[in-house]
């Protein structure tokens, strides 16, 4: 059981982007999956909910489900970086009662230090891990899933027992604080109009300096961001079992067919496709 999740389920992509300003338009992300991203070259910002962080090589990201996150580039510098993707179900079955693997993802708030905080040292040796795992990628032979398994429960043990020292401190930042309170706004009243206008006259600032902030802070416009949380809302509430049309009125949509379409956007497949892949 434990090998077939394995061999079925784990991705692992290292890849280069030359030039990442004049070549790439990075979009949000969200995705049903937990993800680990080493970051090993570039001029780096990464946004995941309300904060972003400036990364440095060796920098350690940790998204779980449903976290929108979105890379931005203040350089040319080629970014390179490994991510790896996997269910939760992998953690579930290298997990013992008493210790989890997904702690240094679900004891933690929604969107909140997602970086984590290792020490230069730690860093090094987690980087040969994550090197280690790349060369073995690129060969197969008989021994090759025992292998890579091993390197990544070795990682994932190294990060939880990372993430569990109450003695670190996390920082984070957003390059405008305006935008904080603006953000935590929006994911409390996904529900409601949530139009430019009513934002305006709610924190007292322009539309257009609002609109600007965030286009400076992700790359993105505010309308997009708040179409991924709208269906990353939807997503949940399809999985608890709501219909799509009840999914698409908590979230947010007045109207289903543009529910519709966005949610195809975003995810891939329509809302009823989504729920049936959940179902297999």
């Amino acid at each position: 059981m434990l090998f077939e999740t394995w061999e079925k389920s784990f991705q692992m992509k290292r890849t280069i982007t030359e030039r990442p300003l004049d070549s790439v338009k990075m979009d949000f992300h969200l995705h049903d999956d937990y993800e680990v991203f080493l970051f090993l070259s570039g001029g780096l910002r990464y946004f995941i909910e309300r904060n972003s962080y400036d990364l440095v090589p060796g920098d350690i990201l940790l998204m779980r489900p449903g976290e929108i996150h979105k890379a931005t580039f203040y350089s040319n510098e080629p970014y390179e970086r490994i991510v790896w993707n996997f269910p939760i179900e992998l953690l579930d079955q290298l997990s013992s009662e008493e210790h989890s693997l997904a702690d240094c993802y679900h004891k933690r708030p929604h969107g909140e230090k997602n970086r984590l905080n290792s020490n230069e040292d730690e860093k090094t040796v987690l980087v040969a891990l994550f090197e280690k795992m790349s060369i073995l990628n690129t060969y197969s032979n008989k021994w090759y899933s025992q292998l890579l398994l091993s390197l990544f429960l070795e990682v994932m043990v190294k990060i939880n027992c990372i993430f569990a020292d109450k003695t670190r401190h996390y920082v984070s930042h957003l390059q405008h604080r305006k935008l904080k309170p603006i953000l935590e706004y929006i994911d409390e009243n996904l529900q409601d109009n949530l139009s430019l206008g009513v934002l305006e006259k709610k924190f007292y600032i322009s539309s257009s300096y609002l609109c600007q902030i965030f286009k400076q802070t992700t790359g993105s416009t505010l309308h997009e961001y708040i179409i991924y949380k709208r269906i990353s809302r939807a997503k949940q509430l399809l999985l608890k079992g709501d219909s799509a049309a009840n999914a698409s009125f908590k979230s947010g949509f007045s109207d289903y067919s543009n529910f519709v379409r966005a949610f195809k956007k975003v995810a891939g497949c329509t809302p009823r496709e989504y729920i049936k892949q959940a179902l297999l």
